[in-house]
């Protein structure tokens, strides 16, 4: 598959947090250990990729929370 060509640099998901979680994700921006080492070595299509793989942890982790953390979760997403 050919790669898309892009305009701007796809940043970094880094929110700053930089703590690993009990599975080894980091608790901000849900990559692995190699994801965030290797971030300014990947391709586009890799970035794009891990990008995605965050938002399935994120969501996965969302959904196995008590209804309670979800209601703090997104009153925290307004700050």
């Amino acid at each position: 598959m050919a790669e898309q060509l892009e305009f701007f640099e796809i940043p970094s998901p880094c929110r700053g947090i930089c703590q690993s979680n009990e599975q080894g994700y980091c608790r901000g921006c849900y990559r692995t250990r190699d994801e965030r080492f290797n971030w300014l070595k990947f391709s586009d299509t890799e970035k794009r990729n891990v990008l995605r793989l965050c938002r399935q942890r994120y969501l996965r982790i969302l959904n196995k929370k008590p209804d309670q953390e979800k209601i703090i979760d997104k009153q925290q997403r307004l700050f």
